[in-house]
C-alpha cells in the first residue's frame, strides 16, 4: 500500500536523533523554553541511537562516562568504561527523570527537509508507521532543528571488497548487523580489522560464556592500543570527598585536561609517545612477542583514534592463548578461510568484517533551501555549530580526539539557546552565517582513518581561521565561547518573507570578525 501524507503539526525546535546529542539537546532547549512546542524525531523504535543499533559482542565507550555522560547527570556506576547497555540505561533513566518522554517521536524517521525564506521554516518530511502498522508520511513544520544524528550511516557499515567472498563456507559478519543471539561457541574467528570493534570484540567474545574455539585479529595495518583501567579509582575519591554533585564534576574537569594534555603532547612529542607506548605493550604482551611487526603503527599517535583497552583485556586475550594477531595483506576468501600475501590461510568458521563505519552526515537527509538542493559537503560550519547553507539550523559535532564527543552538546546548546533569544528580542526569524566567497577550507575532521578518507566529502568542510575552524578540545571551545560573543559579522540575520539582510537593531553588539588564527588542535 503506498503511504498516505497528511499536515501533522508545527512546532517551536525539532530535534533530531533521540541519541546522546538529541536528549541532551531536549533537556538543554526545554529548561532554556519552557514554553515552547519541542519534539525529538527518532527512526529507530527506541531511544539510545548508537547504543541502542549495534549489538556485537561486549559494546561499550571509548570513552570515560564522567566525560561522556552529561553535565547535568552524573554517572553514578562505578565503571568509568561501561558497556552499551549500561550506557542505554543510563539515557532512559535521563528521559524519566527530566520528563523528557513526551517530546519524544519513536519510529519517525526524517526523510527530507525544505526550508522556506517565505516563512522562515524547516518542512520535515517524516515516514512513520500509524497505529495499525501502516506506514505514513507526515510533515513537521519547525522554526529551528537540531541536527542530533552524528556522522556515521546507521544503516549499513563498511565492507571493503574481498575476493571470493561468496566461495566461504562460514558465516560473515558485519559488527553492525550482528545477530543478537549469533552463537560463535567453539568455532575458529577471524575478525579482519583492528580498530576499536575488533579491540571491544576480541575480549568480550574470547571471555564470554560460550567462547569460540581461538581468535584471530587479521590486520593489514597496526593500530595504537593502550590499556585503561576500567574503574577510575580518583572519581570514586573525590564523589566520597565532595558528594555525588561535585565530585561528578570534578573528575569531569580532572579527565578533560587528562585528556587534553595527554593528547597535546602526543601530538607534540610523536617519537616520545610511540616509545612510550611501546613500551606499555611489550609490558603488557607475552614475552617475546613481536610488537614491531603487530603493533607499531606506521603514523604518528593520534594521526588516527588511540584504541583504549580496559584492564588490558584485550592483550589479557592474546596472553592466555585465546586471541592471536596477525599483521599481512588478503590475497582472497577460500572456502575455509583467507589465503594471505605471505601464503599462510588463516582457517576459519567465522568471518567478522570489523572494518569499520560508512560516513553519513544528518543521517542522510536531502535538505533544499527554496528549491534548490543543498550539497552538505561544499557548507562550511561555523563555529562548528552552524551551517553556512542551512539556516536556523544547528550541528551536533562533538570531540572526535581529545575529550568525549558529548562535552560538545552543552556548549552548542548554550550557544543555540543564546542565539534563539537575541532573535526573538530583536525580532528576526532566521540566521545563517555567511562565509566570504573566496575563504580557505579543508576537511572538517583531522584524523587520517580510513573511514574519514573514504567519507570526508559528505561532511561539510571547516574554515581555517575562527570562527570557521572546528575547534577539537574543550578548553579551545570555551575560550572561544567567552572571547567572542554570540552575534559578530559572519552571521546574517532576516525576517520572514524578507529575502534583504535586516539590519542590526539600535544597540545590538556586533563584533568584529574573530582575528585570532585557529591553533593546529
Amino acid at each position: 500500500m503506498a503511504a498516505t501524507k497528511h499536515q501533522s503539526e508545527a512546532v517551536d525546535i525539532a530535534i533530531i536523533g533521540a541519541g546522546v546529542s538529541g536528549l541532551g539537546a531536549a533537556y538543554y532547549f526545554s529548561r532554556a523554553f519552557p514554553t515552547k512546542r519541542i519534539v525529538v524525531l527518532e527512526g529507530r523504535d527506541n531511544i539510545g541511537g548508537t547504543w541502542d543499533l549495534f549489538k556485537y559482542p561486549g559494546i561499550r565507550s571509548d570513552s570515560d562516562l564522567h566525560t561522556y555522560g552529561w553535565d547535568f547527570k552524573p554517572w553514578r556506576r562505578r565503571e568509568a568504561i561501561a558497556e552499551g547497555h549500561l550506557i542505554r540505561e543510563y539515557m532512559q533513566e535521563a528521559v524519566d527523570e527530566f520528563d523528557l518522554a513526551p517530546m519524544l517521536r519513536l519510529g519517525h524517521k526524517v526523510t527530507a527537509a525544505a526550508w522556506s525564506s517565505d516563512n522562515a521554516r524547516w518542512t520535515l518530511d517524516v515516514s512513520r508507521r500509524d497505529t495499525r502498522g501502516e506506514q505514513t508520511t507526515t510533515t513537521i513544520s519547525a522554526r529551528w532543528v537540531f541536527g542530533g544524528t552524528g556522522y556515521y550511516n546507521y544503516d549499513e557499515g563498511y565492507t571493503p571488497q574481498l575476493a571470493g567472498l561468496d566461495d566461504f563456507d562460514g558465516d560473515i559478519l558485519h559488527p553492525q548487523q550482528w545477530p543478537e543471539d549469533y552463537d560463535y561457541a567453539g568455532k575458529r574467528v577471524v575478525v579482519v580489522g583492528s580498530g576499536a570493534t575488533a579491540v571491544t570484540m576480541i575480549p568480550a567474545m574470547a571471555y564470554g560464556p560460550n567462547p569460540p574455539a581461538h581468535i584471530t585479529m587479521l590486520q593489514r595495518t597496526p593500530t595504537y592500543i593502550v590499556s585503561m583501567p576500567r574503574v577510575d579509582k580518583n572519581a570514586l575519591r573525590l564523589t566520597k570527598l565532595l558528594g555525588t554533585e561535585r565530585g561528578y564534576w570534578a573528575t569531569r574537569e580532572k579527565n578533560m585536561w587528562r585528556d587534553y594534555f595527554t593528547v597535546k603532547f602526543m601530538e607534540r612529542f610523536p617519537k616520545a609517545a610511540r616509545s612510550l607506548v611501546r613500551s606499555l605493550n611489550v609490558k603488557d604482551l607475552p614475552e617475546g612477542f613481536d610488537v614491531d611487526t603487530h603493533f607499531s603503527p606506521p603514523y604518528a599517535p593520534w594521526d588516527q583514534r588511540m584504541c583504549q583497552s580496559p584492564d588490558g583485556d584485550f592483550f589479557e586475550s592474546i596472553r592466555d592463548g585465546h586471541s592471536s594477531v596477525v599483521t599481512d595483506q588478503i590475497v582472497r576468501v577460500t572456502r575455509g578461510g583467507i589465503l594471505l600475501a605471505s601464503g599462510q590461510e588463516l582457517e576459519a568458521d567465522v568471518i567478522v568484517t570489523a572494518t569499520g563505519l560508512n560516513l553519513q552526515m544528518f543521517g542522510g537527509i536531502p535538505h533544499t533551501v527554496d528549491g534548490r538542493r543543498v550539497e552538505i559537503g561544499k557548507t562550511v560550519t561555523y563555529r562548528g555549530m552552524l551551517n553556512s547553507e542551512l539556516p536556523n539550523w544547528a550541528i551536533s559535532f562533538g570531540y572526535t580526539k581529545s575529550a568525549s564527543w558529548t562535552m560538545k552538546v552543552n556548549m552548542t546548546a548554550a550557544y543555540i539557546i543564546d542565539l534563539i533569544k537575541y532573535m526573538e528580542t530583536k525580532g528576526f526569524d532566521s540566521v545563517v552565517p555567511l562565509p566570504a566567497p573566496d575563504m580557505p577550507t579543508e576537511p572538517l575532521m583531522d584524523l587520517n582513518s580510513g573511514y574519514v578518507k573514504r567519507g570526508k566529502h559528505l561532511l561539510p568542510q571547516q574554515g581555517r581561521e575562527l570562527p570557521w575552524r572546528m575547534l577539537t578540545h574543550v578548553p579551545a571551545d570555551r575560550k572561544l565561547l567567552a572571547e567572542h560573543p554570540t552575534i559578530d559579522d559572519n552571521l546574517h540575520f532576516a525576517r520572514a518573507r524578507a529575502i534583504r539582510p535586516a539590519a542590526p537593531a539600535n544597540g545590538a553588539r556586533v563584533a568584529k570578525k574573530a582575528e585570532a588564527k585557529a591553533e593546529v588542535a
